[in-house]
């Protein structure tokens, strides 16, 4: 194999690789989940959720007519056809861990009743949301997972 052979190898695997990493970020997962206005204590919640994505925490603010909440109301409210699965609190989060994301959820609502839903994506993906209700609105945090 000639250098210039060599070289032009090169450049299609190195071309071939940015244009997999370009494709990959303008690709989108997740769900829409802000539609209103978000609580300032959730504006300012800097925390990850570890996966194998290690993911930031992201306000949850939707318009919502109802008393109760639950995965299919929240399913139907996302716009989602996949699964979603209530979890309790010490399932989702069962060394404490992610304490301060519960508390700032219950200081956003005006119930202490938060709840956990797991939003099943494509492949190895879904989304944790843990949300309240206030004001005719779900209002939480939510992070995306990828669990292989």
């Amino acid at each position: 194999m000639s250098d210039a052979d060599y070289e032009a190898f090169l450049n299609k695997a190195n071309a071939g690789t940015s244009d997999g990493v370009q494709e990959q970020s303008q690709k989108s997962y997740g769900t829409k989940s802000v539609n209103t206005s978000v609580p300032k204590v959730l504006e300012g919640v800097q925390e990850y959720y570890v996966s194998d994505a290690d993911e930031p925490f992201e306000p949850v603010a939707l318009n919502f007519e109802g008393d109760g909440l639950d995965a299919q109301q929240l399913g139907t409210l996302l716009s989602h056809g996949g699964t979603v699965t209530e979890l309790s609190i010490s399932e989702w989060d069962p060394k404490n861990q992610y304490k301060n994301i519960v508390d700032a959820v219950k200081k956003a609502t005006t119930t202490t009743d938060v709840k956990v839903f797991k939003v099943e994506l494509e492949g190895t993906r879904a989304e944790y949301y843990v949300v309240g209700l206030v004001d005719g609105k779900v209002v939480g945090l939510k992070a995306l997972s990828v669990e292989s």
